[in-house]
């Protein structure tokens, strides 16, 4: 077999792998942003994410910094662990977005917390359905962020990237300020 045919099938299956993906994330799009158009007015939002520690506080501090003009309060907590710093990768990839981690301390999410917000933001399925079962709170309150990428290539799931390199974070946040922008469209 001619290995330039046998590269382009395997190209080609590479983009039929894809096509599901894309799909299926423009019909959760779709799906996402007209269920917070439909919410009533958003006062106050929680990002939630697992540890707490890059992706929770840097959406939170993104939101904060462009939602606070409109009344809307936005906090961040994790699934586990509490006071634990952002790594020095988080802050430097988090300046270069204006975001300033370097104070930021890991905060738990309680009961009173997930049930005092209005919406609930989190980086994957599994702590939706976390956040969803621990804490009663309806799928309709709480979002997957990556729902909202506008670049249809990404899983839903926004990737953590604690013991990843700088450029993992830069990544990440490149993605979770992509998202944030949707969101606040969406809310706005």
């Amino acid at each position: 077999m001619d290995s330039s045919v046998h590269v382009n099938e395997v190209a080609l299956a590479s983009r039929l792998r894809e096509v599901p993906t894309r799909v299926l994330h423009g019909l959760r799009r779709r799906a996402a942003l007209a269920a917070l158009r439909r919410r009533p007015r958003v006062t106050s939002l929680l990002v939630v994410c697992h540890g707490n520690l890059c992706r929770s506080p840097f959406a939170a501090a993104l939101l904060r910094a462009s939602l606070a003009v409109r009344g809307v309060r936005v906090d961040s907590a994790g699934l586990s662990g509490t006071g634990r710093r952002s790594s020095p990768e988080a802050v430097v990839a988090a300046a270069r977005f204006g975001i300033d981690l370097s104070a930021h301390r890991s905060q738990p999410l309680t009961g009173d917390g997930a049930r005092a917000v209005d919406l609930i933001i989190v980086m994957d399925s599994v702590q939706r359905r976390e956040v969803c079962d621990r804490f009663g709170r309806s799928e309709r309150d709480v979002l997957l962020l990556g729902d909202l990428d506008p670049e249809p290539r990404e899983p839903r799931t926004i990737r953590d990237p604690v013991n990843q390199a700088l450029t993992v974070f830069e990544e990440t946040y490149a993605r979770i300020a992509r998202c944030a922008r949707e969101l606040e469209r969406a809310i706005g």
